[in-house]
């Protein structure tokens, strides 16, 4: 099976881009945000940056989405953070399948501009410096692709289609 996670900082589009992919490859979307528990919603929406024992869970969840999906013949989307190294190796342990990751990346005051620009979000724009802090960026030896997310959305959609086609 294959599975895509649309990785990156708050703010870089991810929903959006996971969506078109999976539309486009008619892969199931999954809203990674929606897996977090409420505790984790919560204390985001405080302003308080997740720590790892916070993430895991989390990150467990979004592996675990792909290997339900993938045992009915579906593929998937997901969209999560997965800002490190770690993250990314423990969603691919609880997916049992393939993942590709579609890192989205851009300089952090063009993010900071898109999340002012935000609204009904519980992640406030406070805890980008920490995103930009945790964030590692894709390994030569990671199934992934960087896609510079500072055009428009749709060049940046159409970039994304294009680029995984070519792994698909």
């Amino acid at each position: 099976m294959d599975n895509i996670v649309v990785m990156g900082v708050a703010g870089c589009g991810k929903t959006t881009v996971g969506k078109a992919l999976a539309d486009h490859f008619n892969f199931r979307f999954v809203e990674g945000d929606e897996l977090h528990d409420p505790a984790s919603v919560e204390k985001m929406s405080r302003g308080e940056a997740l720590t790892d024992s916070d993430r895991w869970p989390w990150l467990q969840r979004v592996g675990e989405s792909m290997c339900s999906m993938n045992s009915d013949g579906s593929s998937a989307v997901v969209s999560c953070s997965a800002l490190r190294r770690a993250y990314r190796d423990h969603i691919c342990t609880h997916s049992n399948g393939a993942v590709l990751f579609v890192h989205l990346h851009a300089d952090q005051a063009v993010i900071a501009r898109r999340m002012a620009a935000r609204v009904g979000h519980f992640m406030p724009a406070s805890l980008l410096d920490s995103q930009y802090a945790t964030l590692e960026l894709l390994d030569q030896s990671e199934t992934g692709i960087l896609i510079d997310i500072t055009p428009t959305m749709e060049e940046v959609i159409a970039v994304a289609i294009e680029k995984v086609a070519t792994v698909f």
